[in-house]
């Protein structure tokens, strides 16, 4: 069944009883009890799923678990938890890494299975690194971009497909980025014409880059990593799309947990090109201007420093 149809078949279970306004937590219920057949549900507790989702873990008198996220405010985020559900499909669809695979999604939940956290093995950093690599290996394709756009955090992301990875960059993030910032900065403000300036010269960072496009988790920072009970890495929480993988880094630096013992594990599975510090940087940018977009002006000087840095 191919990935889009597989979608579509998990709304499917709760489309009819959406548009007949029935519950969320009956809904909820209903889609569990599709996917499990027939099972009974033995409780359920709060989970910690980030800032933005309320999470809570369903547990079945069989013994097996489901983790499921709500918000309050999808009717303002539309396809919030579709887009997410898909985007997991894709990245477990190697099985090189694990992650959390959706059994159901509407407009205002998702429903996935649960996994138990564990502590991370003596060598979960080099996994993790050796594991990247390989999703990003096993996903190479022409294009760059996604099926449909989605969120990073509740900024919408644009996915438009283009066959230039400067043009993409250029186009449908940095520029997205500065007609944000204009809704809250002057056009005369140093950061909005240093950010200027930076799109205007791109060219000189990224024409030379002639890596595939890869499926990218996105969002990949340590609160969207944890490890399972075996010890292996498990990912979550993507914001995915086909771009070029170095810019996955430039995330996995901006909070750090992700250390050197990660870095050069990828890297000797897939090494970098010449000069790729500096497009990491760039690509780091990416986040924290979205940052400074969601949360305020606390992020303004990580952003202007790296600004001048690229310059």
């Amino acid at each position: 069944m191919p990935e889009n149809a597989a979608i579509l078949s998990f709304t499917s279970r709760t489309a009819t009883l959406n548009t007949m306004r029935i519950p969320l937590s009956q809904r909820i219920e209903e889609a569990i009890f599709n996917a499990a057949r027939s099972a009974i549900i033995d409780g359920q507790q709060m989970a910690s799923g980030g800032c933005i989702n309320d999470s809570r873990l369903i547990r079945l008198k069989d013994g097996r678990q489901y983790f499921v996220k709500t918000n309050p405010q999808a009717n303002s985020l539309p396809g919030l938890f579709r887009t997410e559900a898909l985007a997991l499909q894709r990245l477990a669809a190697p099985a090189v890494i694990c992650v959390p695979r959706p059994i159901a999604c509407d407009d205002d939940f998702i429903i996935m299975q649960a996994f138990e956290q564990g502590r991370p093995a003596p060598d979960w950093q080099e996994k993790m690194g050796r594991q990247l690599a390989l999703l990003h290996q096993a996903t190479q394709q022409s294009r760059f971009g996604f099926d449909c756009d989605n969120y990073l955090g509740t900024s919408q992301q644009h996915n438009g497909w283009c066959n230039d990875w400067l043009t993409f960059w250029r186009e449908q993030r940095l520029q997205r980025q500065l007609q944000a910032l204009l809704n809250t900065l002057s056009a005369d403000d140093i950061l909005i014409q240093q950010l200027d300036r930076l799109i205007a010269q791109l060219d000189t960072l990224l024409d030379h880059v002639n890596d595939p496009a890869v499926l990218l988790h996105g969002d990949l920072w340590s609160g969207n990593a944890a490890a399972n009970e075996q010890g292996e890495p498990v990912i979550f929480d993507p914001a995915s799309y086909y771009g070029h993988r170095e810019a996955e880094t430039g995330m996995m630096r901006l909070f750090g947990g992700f250390g050197p013992a990660c870095e050069a594990a990828y890297q000797e599975v897939w090494p970098f090109a010449e000069g790729y510090e500096r497009r990491i940087s760039l690509y780091r940018l990416y986040h924290e201007l979205n940052h400074l977009i969601l949360f305020g002006s606390g992020y303004y000087p990580a952003c202007l420093s790296t600004l001048r840095q690229l310059h």
